[in-house]
């Protein structure tokens, strides 16, 4: 059998969307068989598909190696300065704690419990039930592993915002404009959000249109407004880590390299809610600026 195998675009596209849509890899390459493929030649096909929606890279074109080397990811360089402690502006916090993969940082002290109260106060009259955009649609919708209500600050909506996001800004090395809307999240007792990616998986058009216009995201800061009595943990599959919800404390983590992929583990989840209520604040960070729906962005270099 040759290494290289023709690979005509309409199969491609049709495991993409089979794929995007949550079909099981090994049900597509048993389709691909019953329809004349061979074998070896139908799960290269899948895997290499699966593996460019994985890190959010292009699929392969008109011909595919069957001997190509698997798909890894390249960790970067955390943006983050390697000390103990950081000034952001006219706040400075602690590092408490640094991991290799993904590449993150948890800080202490990066909000003082009057910016937690302020933000959660402001919050409060505005919260909806937490929407997604659907992978196969791209509408937003109610989600099923989402059990928290929410809502969205446009960016530098008020002063306390602002500082915030430049304290962001310049931890992050990224400039505010390449942030999305502080969004905020309540969790009552009970809540949980179910392993998710944050980057954007190139599974419907308005993802693809989100990326084209704003960039990918690359980077969120979890940021804690309260002590959860018990439960409500991030956590990260992948490599098992678990950050307690502390007041005051952020935990950043980065997913996007120079090569343009997208690291598979971040995958992360929020633990459910065992006691009390758990508020959390998150900015989403793009390779761009970023301009809200309806917004025309202004011309913008990627970083």
């Amino acid at each position: 059998m040759p290494n290289t195998v023709p690979f005509p675009a309409k199969v491609r596209d049709w495991i993409a969307h089979n794929l995007s849509r949550g079909v099981a890899p090994s049900a597509i390459v048993n389709a691909l068989i019953a329809n004349g493929s061979v074998s070896e030649v139908a799960v290269a096909m899948v895997d290499a598909v699966s593996a460019a929606l994985r890190y959010c890279m292009e699929p392969p074109g008109e011909t595919l190696d069957l001997g190509a080397s698997p798909m890894t990811y390249t960790v970067d360089p955390l943006r983050v300065p390697e000390v103990t402690r950081i000034r952001a502006g006219d706040r400075e916090t602690r590092i408490l704690m640094r991991l290799n993969r993904p590449a993150a940082v948890l800080l202490d002290e990066f909000l003082d419990d009057e910016e937690c109260e302020a933000l959660i106060a402001l919050a409060q009259p505005r919260l909806v039930r937490s929407t997604i955009v659907d992978p196969i649609t791209g509408r937003d919708v109610v989600a099923g592993h989402r059990s928290s209500d929410g809502m969205f600050f446009r960016r530098g909506e008020t002063a306390l915002i602002e500082r915030i996001e430049a304290r962001i800004a310049l931890l992050t090395g990224r400039p505010a404009d390449h942030g999305e809307g502080l969004q905020m999240l309540h969790y009552e007792t009970g809540a949980e959000v179910t392993p998710h990616f944050d980057y954007l998986m190139p599974g419907n058009e308005f993802n693809r249109a989100s990326v084209a216009r704003n960039g990918q995201r690359v980077g969120t800061m979890l940021m804690y407004l309260n002590d959860v009595e018990a439960g409500g943990e991030t956590v990260f599959p992948q490599c098992g880590l678990s950050i307690l919800p502390r007041r005051g404390q952020a935990f950043y983590f980065e997913y996007g390299n120079q090569r343009g992929q997208s690291d598979p583990w971040s995958l992360h989840a929020s633990q459910p809610v065992r006691a009390g209520e758990k508020w959390l604040a998150a900015k989403w960070i793009r390779t761009q600026r970023f301009a809200a729906r309806g917004e025309v962005p202004e011309p913008a270099m990627t970083m």
